[in-house]
């Protein structure tokens, strides 16, 4: 009986310490995006030409490249150990690619010169609404890895090619299922920093022979609340 008890004792102590750990805070968010559109494959651009320069076995190139832009959000941490955290998240995520597209045919410019090859750029914008469920371990008080999935809601896209060329490369998904690994650190209990990566699995724009999925760099501070 007397070992029961002690037992008893000493796992009431660990119960009540476990629960004396479990804390939830909320917070925010904010930081740069550096995202861009998987390279893919070739793939041809889908339009004939009757010219003698034209060769039908050789499609066009498309080329994809970063741009800057932000993200922001609110966050609950819910700590339920002393290494572990549970983080749900609502982010507001401006995304997209700036893009390249060289056609192997021949354009005749305003003054009749042939010109080859034509290359066509431009940018895709593409804000997501994100909710993402992270976890986060902790190393210390200072340092933590951070990993998880995100559903990704498409609220709102702008396409612009140049010459005309604004509805060929549309939004094919208007939602995206990525996930996110990164790391933080943090100078207070209330201030801190991370850096993340993020890697989407449905293609954002698919052709027949080519698709190309979201990747998000991002660089941010974070804020959280005392609350009591």
């Amino acid at each position: 009986m007397k070992k029961i008890l002690i037992a008893a004792f000493f796992i009431a102590i660990g119960i009540s310490q476990a629960q004396a750990q479990v804390t939830f805070k909320p917070g925010i968010r904010a930081g740069a995006n550096f995202s861009h559109f998987t390279k893919g494959d070739s793939f041809n651009n889908g339009f004939y030409y009757e010219d003698e320069y034209y060769d039908e076995n050789q499609g066009g190139r498309a080329e994809f490249e970063s741009k800057t832009d932000f993200y922001v959000g609110v966050y609950g941490a819910l700590r339920l150990t002393r290494y572990y955290t549970l983080q749900p998240e609502i982010n507001y995520s401006r995304q997209g690619s700036k893009f390249k597209y060289i056609e192997p045919v021949p354009y005749y410019n305003e003054y009749g010169t042939n010109e080859f090859p034509v290359t066509r750029s431009g940018q895709t914008d593409v804000s997501y609404l994100s909710v993402a469920v992270m976890n986060k371990f902790t190393f210390g008080e200072k340092f933590s890895v951070q990993i998880g999935p995100t559903l990704d809601f498409v609220v709102d896209k702008t396409d612009n090619f140049g010459r005309n060329y604004t509805s060929y490369r549309d939004i094919d998904s208007d939602v995206d299922l990525a996930f996110v690994a990164g790391i933080g650190f943090n100078f207070t209990k209330n201030i801190g920093i991370e850096a993340r990566v993020k890697k989407g699995i449905i293609p954002v724009l698919d052709f027949s022979d080519s698709s190309h999925t979201n990747v998000v760099f991002s660089v941010g501070a974070n804020y959280t609340f005392d609350i009591k």
